[in-house]
């Protein structure tokens, strides 16, 4: 009989401890998750992103997709990123990486998920920022043209 309520106990405690655990895990959440800016890479072209936020307590990513496409096939990971956000009320935000899918020739750019560090009740834009990005030793550079859409990305 005691091996049975220790057993129940034990029980009841993990199902408290794992609640616990699914509340903070989802306590942590970034709004919105999804925005979209208009981007200008100069030479290389131009057009609507859709950037895509993910936040675990302080560590963060962003993953951006591009209607700007790759005249060559690239391979998985080969795209060394960095982007930097503005931070409402000063300073700014980096998120970089080597992270991208293979993408065929004609496809569009992808890369991420671009790893940074946040904070609590940080506040982040792309306009006024920007996007570097280097394939085979040459650094595309593109910035937004307007203020990213719903609005900077808010973390908690």
């Amino acid at each position: 009989m005691r091996r049975k309520r220790l057993g129940t106990g034990t029980a009841l405690l993990a199902a408290v401890a794992a609640t616990g655990l699914a509340f903070t895990q989802t306590a942590a959440a970034v709004t919105p998750q999804t925005a979209s800016i208009t981007a200008d890479c100069g030479s290389f072209g131009g057009g609507a992103a859709t950037l895509t936020a993910t936040q675990s307590g302080t560590a963060a990513t962003i993953t951006v997709q591009s209607a700007v496409t790759v005249p060559i096939s690239l391979s998985k990971d080969s795209i060394t990123s960095t982007l930097t956000l503005v931070k409402t009320g000063g300073g700014t935000t980096v998120f970089s990486g080597k992270k991208n899918p293979a993408m065929s020739a004609g496809s569009s750019v992808t890369v991420g998920p671009l790893s940074g560090t946040v904070a609590s009740g940080d506040s982040l834009e792309a306009f006024g920022g920007s996007l570097k990005m280097t394939v085979f030793g040459i650094t595309i550079t593109c910035t937004a043209t307007g203020p990213q859409s719903p609005g900077p990305f808010v973390f908690d």
